[in-house]
Formats: C-alpha cells, structure tokens, sequence
C-alpha cells in the first residue's frame, strides 16, 4: 500500500484571516458508552479561512465533524457561533443561522432536474421568481449552470459532488462544512473542486474540511488539525504539522524497532 503524502504543494493561496472566529469548539468531548471518540479538543475558524480535519482511519474526524455540525452532541464541551452557545442545537437550527454541510455520500433527487435539486433549497430564503433566479446564481457559482435541465440522474460523480455543493450553498452559509468532497474524484475533477473551494474561501466562507487526500487538503489548508485516537496530536500551519514527528508515524508508523 502506497503511504499518504503529507507535503503541501505550492499552490496554496497566500492569505491570512483575521477578525474573531466565527466558529469556536471548546474542550469536545465524545463518548459513546465507554469508548472516547473525542477528546478534549478546542479548535476556531475565522471567515474567509479553511481549517482542515486530518487523521488517520478512526482518528475521530468524522465524529468531532457531527458534532460540530449537530448530529452528534459533545458529552462535554462547548460550540458557538457568532458567540452564541449552539452546543445542543439541532442541525436544522444550525442551518437557518448560518451553518451547512455536504455529506461523503450525495443525494440528490434523481427524479428532478438539477435546477429544481437546487430550488428545494434555495425555497427555504426565497419565494417565487427570487428563488428561481438565487438557484441559477448557484449554479453558475459551482459551473452547473449548462446543466440546469439536466435530471441530477444523469450526472457523473463530478458534478454530482458540484451539485450537492449547490444545494448547501443555496442556504446562503457563512461556514461551510465539507465531508470529503474531493475523495474519489479523478485528477481534473478534483482540480476543480479545489478551484472552486479556494473561490469560497476568497469570498468571505468560513470552510470546515475532512478529505483523506493528503496533498489536497495540506495546499488548500490555512490551519490543519491532525488527530489520532480522538486526540489531538498536531495543530498549526501545514507545513509544520506535515513535519510534525508524531504525524509522520501516526500515518507512515514507528520504524524504530
């Protein structure tokens, strides 16, 4: 099996958010009976900034993801947004207030268009002609708006991950969450993908990211946290966290023996 590489390319954009967070966890705990899926781990996201999740498999990223989100709820800890405790909200409340996420596997309505795919959402902030007209202004933001007419069925993996990224952004979000987005896309779709997520990015979107594609997420990260065992085990700019010694062996394993 071919190890992961952890260099970061060069060419990540050079940009440095400031401003408070928008989005604080504080001391996450997870537990799942007696097995500690998370624990005690802080992180913030500023706008316009994207923070990457990395780990090796059952690092915990995945849970530490839900509950940020709402789909799991920390046994302890706190997240908040904009300053207002969200830590027992439920991921409907959290997406009126600002915040979305897409999902590893899509699911768009096969029977519908793609347009209409996006109007199911855009209907939740718009009414009539404006929600038609928002869902067109999505479609050309993600490069689907050639395929308005076209049933979500007959897409291929690429524009179905675009096209799940429309509905999400449809909601109109300040911080969005990206469940491996890039994963399984070939080398030009993935190009892509990172195009449009540094696009986001540049436009003021606070990006919460978990992509097992190590060079992707390291050029596209301005702040990565590394975790292993539901700890965290490196926090800090891609570069020192790939050089980091505890996550050389946390994905390439202790060859000291």
């Amino acid at each position: 099996m071919t190890a992961p590489s952890l260099s970061k390319t060069p060419e990540q954009p050079i940009h440095a958010p400031s401003g408070p967070p928008i989005l604080k966890a504080e001391n996450i705990t997870v537990r799942f009976g007696g097995v500690v899926a998370v624990k005690d781990i802080s992180l913030a996201v500023r706008p316009g900034e994207i923070l990457g999740l990395i780990g090796p498999n059952g690092a915990g990223k995945t849970t530490l993801f839900n509950a940020l989100t709402g789909f799991v709820r920390p046994t302890s800890g706190r997240v908040s947004y904009n300053g207002r405790d969200i830590t027992n909200m439920q991921p409907q409340a959290r997406a009126k207030m600002g915040m979305a996420r897409t999902f590893q596997v899509e699911r768009p309505f096969e029977d519908l268009s793609v347009l209409e795919n996006v109007l199911v959402a855009a209907f939740l902030k718009y009414r009539g002609s404006k929600a038609e007209d928002h869902a067109y202004a999505v479609l050309e933001r993600v490069g689907l708006a050639d395929r308005a007419t076209q049933p979500a069925s007959e897409l291929n993996l690429a524009r179905r991950r675009r096209l799940e990224l429309a509905k999400v952004l449809a909601l109109e979000p300040r911080v969005l969450f990206l469940d491996e987005s890039i994963a399984g896309l070939n080398p030009p779709g993935q190009q892509e993908m990172v195009a449009l997520i540094r696009t986001l990015a540049q436009s003021g979107l606070a990006i919460v990211m978990v992509e097992h594609i190590m060079h992707v997420i390291m050029s596209l990260s301005d702040h990565v946290i590394c975790m292993a065992f539901g700890e965290l085990l490196a926090e800090g700019d891609p570069h020192a966290v790939a050089a980091h010694p505890d996550v050389i062996r946390a994905y390439l394993g202790d060859d000291s023996d």
